[in-house]
């Protein structure tokens, strides 16, 4: 059982807590992991950068001399993962996505601190770390088992560190010694481990901090736009609908009017045919109008509005919504294009006879489904809309799945979450 925070604490706590807790083996873990680890980015930098420099002349060189500090990246989040087996954080803040952290190291420029430690880490900690578990791990098991290796061995003696075991006799208080050791070895490892996190901690925590930094711009961003973009959207919608609406609604009347005036013939034939015009554009703008933003998803919500969308859909479309009431309202947007596109794309073109639409939340996630009868074969990278979709969801921390054999049955799958800060 693990009394205290940290490796380091456990060190400085009543000697029996300590060598009945867990933090020696887990030191002993981080020591014995940083030998391969070290050796392995030893291996890899020597290759890449000696590679490089055979061959800057080419452009194999300059791509990997380009990559040495991507991989120096890898090593320092491999290092900070690592760090928990001894210096547990205590904090609770929200870890970045690995597609976020990779935006991030694309807006950062170079590490200097984690080229630096991943060069410490290749040629200096690694040696330690092995004479360490050498000295402290080894020299007390020798010490132990020296009774055994005095049968084992050919000359019928044991030398370590200077002290020579010639019999059985003298080997019985090598294992006191040894058990001595064993426990002295603990409070060696684990300072050792808790010493080089320390310093790993101190050396990658400022790369960390921009890390973090960039990612909450970057989240900020986003959000800004989403709502940036809804605002828009609702500009846009409020100008057609008080504008261009209007005054095609006077339009319609003033033809509808002229039409009555007039009597049969070529004049009230060409205004008759304005007058249907004119309806049919004001019919268009109306369909545009309420697919830029409906209001009725303003008012009572994303439920409501996709029982709309099923209303009106060219195909019958049997739904199942078990929402728990209003979702944010980029979500309810969000969800509602999604729902909206799909069905357009399955009138359009997926020759299914019937659709289905599913949505529910589960703790704090959303998810809608949209499943048709059709043909299949539905691919966002042959059409601009599916792939649209994908970049709205993705900007609200949502993910879009299009599952469309050829054949069908077509799955567009939106999940997203809905609690944002």
């Amino acid at each position: 059982m693990n009394r205290s925070p940290d490796a380091w604490s456990a060190v400085r706590d009543r000697p029996w807590r300590f060598v009945t807790s867990m933090w020696p083996w887990r030191s002993l873990l981080y020591l014995g992991s940083t030998v391969p680890i070290g050796i392995a980015a030893l291996v890899v930098l020597v290759v890449m950068i000696g590679i490089g420099l055979v061959t800057a002349i080419l452009v194999i060189g300059v791509l990997l001399l380009a990559a040495v500090p991507l991989v120096t990246t890898v090593i320092a989040e491999a290092e900070r993962a690592r760090l928990h087996l001894v210096l547990p954080s205590s904090g609770t803040t929200e870890r970045a996505t690995l597609q976020e952290r990779l935006t991030g190291w694309r807006r950062l420029p170079m590490s200097w601190s984690e080229i630096g430690y991943a060069a410490l880490l290749a040629t200096v900690l690694w040696v330690v770390d092995a004479i360490v578990l050498i000295m402290a791990v080894a020299t007390p098991l020798v010490l132990i088992t020296s009774p055994l290796l005095m049968n084992v061995t050919t000359d019928e003696r044991v030398d370590l560190l200077g002290w020579r075991i010639d019999t059985v006799d003298e080997a019985w208080p090598a294992v006191a010694v040894g058990v001595l050791a064993l426990g002295v070895a603990a409070y060696v490892v684990t300072a050792v481990a808790s010493g080089q996190a320390a310093l790993t901690r101190i050396v990658l925590d400022s790369s960390e901090e921009r890390l973090a930094s960039a990612v909450t711009d970057l989240r900020r961003s986003r959000a800004g736009l989403v709502d940036a973009f809804e605002i828009e959207r609702r500009r846009i919608e409020r100008d057609l609908h008080d504008g261009a609406q209007q005054r095609l609604v006077a339009l319609t009347m003033s033809l509808g009017q002229a039409e009555l005036a007039l009597e049969d013939g070529p004049a009230r034939d060409l205004v008759v045919r304005s007058h249907t015009l004119a309806e049919e554009a004001l019919a268009d703008l109306r369909t545009t109008v309420r697919g830029i933003h409906p209001q009725v998803l303003t008012d009572h919500g994303l439920a409501a509005a996709v029982h709309e969308l099923a209303d009106r859909s060219a195909i019958p479309v049997d739904t199942e919504l078990l929402l728990p009431g209003r979702l944010p309202a980029p979500v309810e947007a969000t969800a509602y294009f999604v729902v909206s596109e799909a069905l357009t794309n399955i009138a359009r073109h997926a020759d299914a006879r019937s659709a289905q639409v599913q949505a529910w939340v589960a703790g704090d996630l959303l998810t809608v489904t949209i499943v048709d009868d059709g043909r299949g074969g539905a691919d966002p990278e042959r059409g601009t809309g599916l792939a649209g979709l994908v970049a709205r969801v993705e900007a609200i921390d949502g993910d879009l799945r299009i599952i469309s054999p050829s054949g069908g049955p077509t799955q567009v799958r939106m999940t997203c979450p809905i609690a944002h800060d």
